[in-house]
């Protein structure tokens, strides 16, 4: 994230949830827990909403950098019309420092998940059994089909269940007990080398490396940058 882009998205948070923190409300605090309020109607809840989600969002978007307490803090004096303990001199210097602060943590998280990626992959390939072919992609035959093998051209029909490598699954259409159709070349670079390998009938564990994945920009919260993805693939029709 550049450091405009960071600005904005700080900038636009603090914005949307001031204007909310605003309006007025019937909220009042639980008495038996200074941490919970009372959500008393659609309104109250829906308000409270705004403030969690964007926290969520900024807590993800700056790798947990930000304190989340300093941020409520300028929240709450910004509402009740406090002036800012940082003055506007300091802008540019602070957040340049959060971007910095942001950067250093995501390469170095990254740097983690490349790691721990080629560790895996790395100890996969001795496995009996599997193949890795000259692109980087290691799979294992589970089942071996006898049918047609499909062309990058073709729609092929497939159940499958996508994890990581701490085995959190992040897609499966397994679980939502429903086969998924799509281009053989409509997929990541991992799949469609694989589904042209596979013969109507067959069942692989594919084990891709990202740079046949999502590569360094990731997919989604579950899927980071430089993630290696674990896939058991059925392949039922060409259609």
């Amino acid at each position: 994230m550049t450091q405009s882009a960071l600005t904005r998205t700080l900038v636009g948070l603090f914005a949307v949830s001031v204007l909310f923190a605003c309006q007025p409300t019937e909220t009042e605090a639980a008495a038996e827990d200074d941490n919970k309020v009372a959500l008393d109607s659609d309104v109250d809840k829906a308000s409270y909403l705004i403030g969690y989600d964007q926290a969520k969002q900024l807590e993800s978007q700056t790798s947990g950098v930000v304190d989340m307490k300093l941020f409520a803090q300028g929240l709450l004096d910004a509402a009740e019309g406090r002036a800012s303990l940082v003055s506007d001199s300091e802008r540019a210097q602070v957040f340049g420092a959060l971007q910095a602060a942001v950067n250093a943590e995501q390469n170095s998280a990254s740097q983690a998940t490349i790691d721990e990626g080629t560790a895996y992959r790395e100890t996969y390939a001795q496995k009996d059994g599997v193949t890795k072919t000259e692109s980087g992609l290691l799979y294992e035959v589970l089942v071996e089909g006898d049918g047609p093998k499909p062309t990058a051209s073709d729609t092929v029909t497939t159940h499958y269940h996508g994890t990581l490598i701490s085995g959190e699954v992040f897609d499966s259409s397994v679980d939502r007990g429903q086969p998924a159709s799509f281009p053989v070349g409509g997929v990541i670079r991992g799949w469609t080398e694989a589904l042209q390998l596979m013969s109507v009938g067959s069942k692989w564990r594919l084990v891709i490396p990202p740079e046949l994945a999502y590569g360094e920009r990731g997919a989604g919260g579950l899927i980071g940058p430089h993630t290696t993805l674990v896939f058991e693939v059925e392949l039922l029709e060409i259609q």
